[in-house]
């Protein structure tokens, strides 16, 4: 789809996909600060149903992707859509640091007042 655009939006932590100025898709991320190595996690990946199949998600992955290795951050994929992108786009893999726990935690109490909300 021609007419989509993609812009970070770091207020609301994602990228977004818009088309006619509504946004139909983003990838969600938390900055985790891990010292010396800043990273941003991914945990959420998603295009609104009826654009799906267009190849939008994959444009946003690697416009968050791309932007995240800009910035000088290291990629911590969660969310399995941004995963499976890496490990079909080998130039990334320096560039990612696997999940632990504490990444998990760290999501887990960020994401929780959102849930209760």
């Amino acid at each position: 789809m021609s007419d989509a655009t993609i812009r970070h939006n770091p207020e609301r932590e994602r990228f977004e996909v818009l088309v006619a100025g509504n946004v139909i898709g983003k990838a969600a991320y938390k900055e985790y600060d891990a010292g010396a190595a800043p990273q941003r996690i991914f945990y959420h990946t998603v295009i609104n149903e009826e654009y799906g199949g267009q190849g939008l998600a994959g444009r946003l992955a690697r416009v968050a992707l791309d932007a995240t290795v800009e910035a000088g951050l290291q990629i911590v994929p969660v969310c399995p859509f941004i995963k499976k992108f890496i490990s079909k786009h080998p130039e990334y893999a320096d560039r990612t640091t696997a999940t632990t726990p504490a990444h998990l935690e760290f999501l887990n109490d960020a994401l929780a007042p959102r849930a209760r909300a």
